[in-house]
């Protein structure tokens, strides 16, 4: 009987530290995302400005 207990308290536990495991790869799959973000406007940022430049100048001469 004390055996049953004790594996179910330790089960009950396993869930608990699961639910913030899950929290905490959430959070380094943010941070991941937003360095990707940032060193992907650092490599590309000049020509994604010319890009933007030139085609709100197509637009704008319709």
């Amino acid at each position: 009987m004390l055996e049953k207990f004790i594996t179910l308290m330790l089960i009950g536990k396993t869930d608990k530290d699961e639910k913030g495991a899950t929290a905490t790869e959430y959070g380094l799959l943010v941070g991941l995302i937003a360095l990707v973000i940032v060193f992907g406007v650092a490599i590309f940022g000049n020509a994604l400005n010319t890009f933007f430049a030139g085609l709100g100048g197509t637009v704008g001469g319709w």
